[in-house]
C-alpha cells in the first residue's frame, strides 16, 4: 500500500474513457496488441466496462486485460466479462486474514476471495494471481498459495519485492528472491522445470511441477530483463513512461486535449520510443548501497513516482 498521507491526481487531469481510446489507438496503430488496465486500483473508477467497452472494440489488440486487487471485483466480474475482458489477474499476496489486514492496512481477504469466485463464475478462461513476497512477512506462504491457485484453477506469479514508488519500506535484506524461492519449492515438490516460450517477452519465468502444477517468478529485482522488456504505461492523467523505474515522462494529455493530430502524435510516441535507453532495474542491481528509490518526502511532491499512479 502507498504512504496514508499521498497526494492524489487531481480529477479534472484524468483522461477522460474517449482520450484513453485514443491514446491506446496511437499506440494500436504502432503495432501494440495487448493492454492492461492496472494501478493503484482500476477498478475504483466508474463506470470501467464501458472503458472495456471501448477498447474491446479495437481489433487491433489481441487482448485487454485487468489486474486488480480484487476487493470490488465481485460486484463488476460479470459486467467486465460483457464488456469484452479477456483475462483477470488478482493481485493475493497472503491468505491469512490476520497478515492481510497488516499488508493491506483493512480487513478485507474475504471479498477478495468472493471477487476471484465471481471472476470464475463469469466464464474468464485463464486466471491469475500475482503475490509480492517479502522475506518475513510472508515468505512462509508459497505453497498455501500455490495450494490455492491449484484449486481454483489459477496460475500464481510470485514477484520479488521490488524497490520502485511507494515501497519506502523496502531493503535488500527483505527481498526473497527467485532463486530462494526454486529452492523452497524444490524441497518439498521436487524441481520445477523451466517452460520455454519463444514468442513470449513476458517478465515471468514460468516453472511445471513434477504434479504439473506451473507458476511463474518475476525476478526484477534480482534478475533484471530490461534488454527484452517491451513494455510502456500510460497514466490516468496521460503521462507516458518508458520504464517502470524512469524518473520523467512525456505529457500526451495537452496534446490529446489540443490540435495535434494523429500522425503528430504517432511520430512523437515512435521518437520517445527510438530514444529510449531505459535500464533502470539494471542500473539499480549495480549499486553498491542500494536502498529505496523514493523517499517519502518526494513522493508527497511528486505522486507520479508512485508506483499505483504509474501502473504495476
Amino acid at each position: 500500500m502507498p504512504e496514508a498521507d499521498y497526494i492524489w491526481l487531481p480529477r479534472k487531469d484524468l483522461l477522460s474513457f474517449e482520450e484513453v481510446a485514443r491514446a491506446v489507438g496511437l499506440f494500436t496503430e504502432l503495432g501494440v496488441e495487448r493492454v492492461r488496465l492496472t494501478g493503484g486500483e482500476p477498478l475504483l473508477r466508474r463506470d470501467l466496462p464501458d472503458l472495456v467497452r471501448l477498447l474491446s472494440r479495437d481489433a487491433r489488440l489481441s487482448e485487454v486485460a485487468l489486474t486488480t486487487n480484487g476487493l470490488l471485483l465481485e460486484a463488476q466480474a460479470k459486467a467486465l466479462k460483457d464488456a469484452g475482458l479477456s483475462r483477470i489477474t488478482v493481485s493475493l499476496d497472503t491468505l491469512k486474514p490476520e497478515r492481510f489486514r497488516e499488508i493491506s492496512r483493512r480487513d478485507g481477504l474475504s471479498d477478495v476471495l468472493s471477487g476471484i469466485e465471481a471472476a470464475r463464475s463469469a466464464g474468464f478462461p485463464e486466471l491469475k494471481l500475482d503475490s509480492v513476497i517479502v522475506r518475513g512477512i510472508n515468505d512462509d506462504e508459497l505453497f498455501d498459495l500455490l495450494d490455492f491457485g491449484k484449486t481454483i484453477g489459477a496460475e500464481v506469479r510470485f514477484i520479488e519485492y521490488m524497490d520502485v514508488g511507494g515501497a519506502t519500506r523496502w531493503s535488500p535484506e527483505r527481498v526473497f528472491s527467485k532463486r530462494e524461492m526454486l529452492a523452497v519449492i524444490e524441497e518439498r515438490s521436487g524441481a520445477p522445470a523451466p517452460l520455454i516460450d519463444l514468442e513470449s517477452w513476458a517478465p515471468a519465468k514460468r516453472f511445471r511441477l513434477p504434479d504439473g502444477t506451473t507458476f511463474g517468478i518475476i525476478a526484477s529485482t534480482t534478475e533484471p530483463f530490461c534488454r527484452t522488456c517491451d513494455r510502456s504505461r500510460l497514466t490516468a492523467d496521460g503521462v507516458f513512461y518508458s520504464c517502470l523505474y524512469a524518473q520523467r515522462g512525456l505529457d500526451l494529455r495537452a496534446k490529446l486535449r489540443g490540435v495535434a493530430s494523429d500522425e503528430e502524435l504517432e511520430a512523437l510516441l515512435v521518437s520517445t520510443w527510438r530514444a529510449r535507453e531505459d535500464r533502470g532495474a539494471e542500473i539499480r542491481l549495480e549499486l553498491a548501497e542500494r536502498d529505496a528509490l523514493v523517499e517519502v518526502e518526494r513522493l508527497r511532491k511528486d505522486p507520479h513516482l508512485e508506483m499505483h499512479t504509474r501502473g504495476g
